[in-house]
């Protein structure tokens, strides 16, 4: 009898191993649930989403189906998947801002960016691109320093809302050259592209894609990419980094994140699919039609990128005096 009860003790105690090790093993045996925390269509981060998920549905062998799931500046989303079980059926379009920039801008999500996700990886970035209108006559940082500095609070720079990248960027280049260039948000990066052809702004920085044609055809002129190494997408233009601002980096990147806790056997899975992705011709045309690069990292330090990120942003914010919503 003591011997029967000892062995369904041992059964009993090793129930919970055995269906885990079963879960993680035919993982994945059901759809996956891919949330994207803004609306269709929206931004590039919505079409590598969906991107990601046409292509994970192809190597593991099940529909992963995308739910956008707008609001809050992608925080609504997000916190969709920080409360999801962990079992790997639900995951996140991971993007910079909810992750690394919420945190310090809003004063209330609902999550914690780094307990609450498993980050999974960070597979594409958006290099940001810093521009002056025409009529402003700097052509490269040292210029524009320079200008910013005999015109104290003359020079404006736009962004499309507070909080967002291209206000940070303008404001982390006002901390690391000791400068006071005025913020002017827009509702959206539409309105304020046409404010600084017009020359109503002088400064604006946002992703690449919004910009490139317009920098081509010499409608508004170059600063200095925000990226620690020069841009595939246009190569010819030097970073603000090796201009003299030394790591000056501001980009949009999009990952995948799994919620906290799920076993480390799917989030490595999951990994190991997608860095088999990303080495095909079909994912690096895709990203590049995208204005986007391929920059695959995988969970540790993707975890660790989002740490720094939260840290260096929370630092620019108290810096700007940006007061958190």
């Amino acid at each position: 009898m003591k011997q029967l009860l000892a062995t369904l003790t041992g059964l009993a105690l090793a129930a919970p191993w055995i269906a885990a090790h079963a879960q993680t093993t035919d993982y994945p045996s059901r759809p996956i649930r891919l949330i994207v925390p803004f609306s269709p269509g929206s931004s590039t981060n919505d079409i590598l989403g969906r991107g990601m998920a046409q292509r994970l549905t192809a190597a593991l062998g099940q529909q992963v189906v995308v739910d956008n799931r707008p609001g809050a500046g992608g925080t609504s989303g997000s916190e969709i998947v920080a409360k999801a079980p962990p079992d790997g059926y639900t995951l996140l379009v991971a993007i910079a801002g909810p992750l690394t920039v919420a945190p310090s801008v809003y004063k209330q999500i609902g999550y914690d960016a780094t307990r609450d996700f498993a980050p999974v990886a960070r597979v594409a970035v958006v290099p940001y691109l810093m521009v002056v209108s025409n009529s402003v006559p700097a052509a490269n940082v040292k210029e524009l320093i320079a200008l910013a500095k005999s015109k104290p609070k003359g020079i404006n720079f736009a962004s499309s809302g507070v909080g967002g990248s291209p206000h940070l960027c303008g404001e982390l280049f006002n901390t690391m050259t000791g400068l006071d260039m005025v913020h002017v948000p827009y509702k959206g990066a539409g309105v304020a592209t046409t404010d600084v052809l017009s020359g109503q702004i002088q400064m604006f920085c946002t992703g690449v894609t919004a910009l490139n044609a317009l920098v081509k055809a010499g409608r508004m002129r170059p600063i200095g990419m925000a990226t620690l190494k020069r841009s595939a997408l246009m190569p010819e233009i030097p970073t603000i980094s090796e201009q003299g601002l030394k790591d000056f980096e501001v980009t949009s990147w999009t990952g995948i994140a799994a919620p906290a806790k799920t076993p480390r056997a799917i989030v490595q899975k999951l990994y190991d699919a997608l860095a088999k992705i990303a080495q095909t011709d079909d994912m690096k045309t895709f990203v590049q039609q995208q204005g986007a690069e391929l920059a695959l990292l995988g969970p540790d330090a993707f975890a660790a990128d989002i740490k720094s990120d939260i840290a260096k942003w929370a630092r620019v914010v108290k810096a700007a005096k940006i007061q958190p919503e």
